[in-house]
């Protein structure tokens, strides 16, 4: 009798063994059930994403077989087929009954797992850089829940047409990262970003990595990583991989291994509030131009009670005057602000040694000379600077450049467009075969539009007109020869030249006989625009424009604020004069804009209908050359080395990254 109840009484225990919940399920199931009920509230799915669905409706260009690929946890965000889905909540943790066939299979897939490790390799597949399970769902679930980092998986990438959708550009510069570095963890959403990365770690474009060089990225990158999740970098805007980029742009990655986790977390504080907007260009840190009305009452009230302060301003140069007509107009901004307010200001220029090239140690030396506002005129200074910047918070920095806005650092530069639309109008009304030649230096943010406006400008005097495309930055480019060869008698120039310079080849100008006759120029009146930050920074309204919720200023004034003009020569007919004085005069007003009309680009792709008007960061990012221009976009590697400089910090391959 005995033996009879301790046979039913083993028999029960083994029975409740093996019908109770097993506690890492029952944990796992409880995540997912937070995750389930989280979606819901917020009015998402409460279950894992099918690709299948995702598809519905995408052109897809082909399928690519990866082979065997270790795949980064993180980036597994779904499954295959519809049946699985409802399995699972968005964090990829069960979300069926402890009592279930399936729980007990996810209890023995992690057994499995925590005594002999998973052998077998999933089978997935990849699309827009994130991956869906179509075998090994549980495996997956299994390895999330244990915190592990990757899986092997057979992956089979699906990859969409190309278009100009934002994210399909990412996932092809994605494509050409992973095909170099076979790097798939590193999950960048912005444009230009992986080309940055590249160059970044000090690679080329096409370079394959070694085994050596992925491990050493690996080993950075998690631990930097790691340390950013650890400051609160999940509550931030963008992803790891974009708060990495931007890092790099301030922190050298040659510097990496040899610094601490806590001088990393130390320098990630230092630039959090630069994360926090990195890659935002929001319409209204944007000033286009001064308050009118507030500049009044600074003239009457400028340095009212304040005798006997001087404020010191630094002007840095890139080139000395002798060599470069940017620096000389910068330096006639300088003066002009010497000439208004007498005793009043000291200002002082420097220039970087061209033995050395160190840009922060010429800003070291303007702040040590007792500077407290400093004007860096050259985009080259755009990284040393926002370094400065973030270094000096006393220090007011602006630097004269049209990247997008940082919490720490203004830029500033002028809308040339509007100056080269109205110069177009000279053009076109003065070319009689309508054939004209346009020199452009380097292929950054605002050339494009500036470009494209003057061929605007153009069309409007002259609809048959057509620019000639020059690059100044391509090795061996002769503007005079394309103009000889395409019999071309009407060129638009340099904008600048030098103090020393007698030459008349500048602006716009008609070549007859031999002889160059000046039509008209464009021009920057920086001294305006430098008189008007002063008072303002007297005037207490410096800071009136930031606030901890957004980027400081970035100023981009035009016609309207004096930044930007066209002066017209005698040579330019009285009726073409007017015309033109009466678009600016609209454009100064506010009451016509160059792109206001409809445009097309050289492929007659529509890429603004008539009567819209582009918003300035359609305007500032253009990387397309519009109807009527004859030539095309030059790739950076054709570039000269000072242009490829330029075109990493501000090209438009870079897209909206700082690098």
């Amino acid at each position: 009798m005995r033996v009879g109840v301790l046979v039913q009484l083993v028999k029960r225990v083994f029975f409740l063994l093996r019908t109770m919940p097993d506690q890492d399920y029952y944990k796992a199931y409880r995540l997912g059930d937070k995750a389930y009920r989280a979606a819901l509230v917020k009015g998402e799915s409460p279950y894992i994403p099918a690709l299948d669905e995702i598809l519905r409706g995408i052109e897809i260009r082909t399928e690519s077989d990866l082979g065997l690929v270790d795949i980064p946890l993180e980036l597994i965000v779904g499954t295959k087929t519809v049946g699985r889905q409802r399995a699972f909540a968005p964090n990829f943790m069960p979300i069926v009954g402890e009592q279930s066939e399936f729980a007990m299979k996810w209890s023995a897939v992690y057994e499995y797992q925590t005594r002999d490790g998973v052998s077998d390799p999933i089978v997935a597949y990849e699309y827009m850089n994130h991956f869906y399970v179509l075998e090994g769902n549980k495996r997956v679930s299994v390895m999330k829940y244990l915190g592990a980092f990757s899986i092997e998986g057979q992956v089979t990438r699906i990859i969409p047409v190309y278009s100009e959708d934002p994210q399909i550009k990412i996932f092809y510069e994605y494509m050409d990262f992973y095909r170099r570095t076979q790097i798939n963890y590193v999950l960048l959403s912005r444009i230009g970003s992986y080309p940055a990365l590249t160059k970044a770690c000090g690679r080329e474009m096409d370079e394959i990595w070694t085994e050596q060089q992925r491990t050493d990225f690996n080993s950075e990158y998690i631990r930097f990583e790691k340390i950013y999740k650890e400051i609160g970098g999940d509550k931030l805007s963008g992803t790891a991989g974009d708060a990495f980029v931007f890092y790099l742009s301030i922190y050298p990655y040659s510097e990496l291994p040899d610094k601490s986790g806590e001088q990393i977390k130390k320098e990630l504080e230092q630039i959090r509030g630069e994360l926090s907007v990195a890659g935002d260009r929001p319409d209204d840190s944007i000033v286009l131009d001064p308050d009118k009305e507030q500049h009044r009452k600074h003239l009457v009230s400028l340095f009212k009670g304040s005798a006997g302060k001087q404020l010191s301003i630094a002007f840095l140069h890139e080139k000395p005057i002798g060599e470069s007509g940017w620096t000389y107009a910068h330096e006639l901004g300088r003066m002009h602000l010497t000439q208004t307010f007498s005793d009043q200001v000291r200002t002082t220029s420097y220039v970087t040694d061209p033995a050395t090239k160190d840009r922060e140690a010429l800003i070291d030396e303007a702040i040590s000379d007792g500077n407290t506002i400093l004007f860096t005129t050259s985009e080259v200074f755009l990284e040393a600077s926002l370094r400065a910047a973030l270094k000096h918070s006393e220090i007011k920095i602006l630097n004269c450049s049209q990247n997008r806005p940082f919490k720490s650092l203004r830029t500033y530069y002028g809308r040339m467009y509007e100056a080269k639309f109205l110069g177009g109008m000279v053009a076109g009304a003065m070319a009689a075969n309508g054939r004209i030649a346009y020199h452009a230096d380097y292929p950054i943010y605002w050339t494009i539009a500036s470009i494209n406006a003057f061929a605007c400008g153009a069309r409007m005097m002259n609809p048959r007109a057509v620019i000639y495309l020059h690059w100044n930055s391509l090795p061996g480019s002769d503007l005079q020869k394309l103009a000889r060869e395409e019999d071309i008698s009407v060129i638009s120039d340099v904008d600048m030249l030098r103090p020393d310079s007698a030459s008349r080849r500048f602006g716009i100008y008609r070549v007859q006989d031999g002889q160059y006759q000046s039509l008209a120029a464009p021009i920057f009146n920086w001294g305006r625009f430098y008189e008007r930050i002063i008072r303002d920074i007297v005037q207490g309204a410096w800071n009136s424009a930031d606030s901890k919720s957004r980027p400081a200023s970035s100023y981009w004034w035009g016609i309207s604020g004096g930044t930007v003009d066209l002066l017209i020569s005698g040579h330019v007919p009285e009726g073409v004069k007017s015309l033109v004085e009466l678009m600016r005069k609209e454009i100064y007003n506010e009451a016509y804009h160059p792109f206001q009309i409809r445009m097309a680009d050289q492929n007659g792709k529509e890429r603004s209908p008539e009567g819209s008007i582009l918003t300035p960061e359609q305007i500032i990012t253009m990387d397309w050359l519009c109807e009527g221009v004859i030539g095309r976009i030059p790739e950076p590697e054709e570039l000269t080395q000072e242009g490829q400089q330029l075109t990493r910090l501000q090209g438009i391959y870079s897209g909206e990254v700082l690098i």
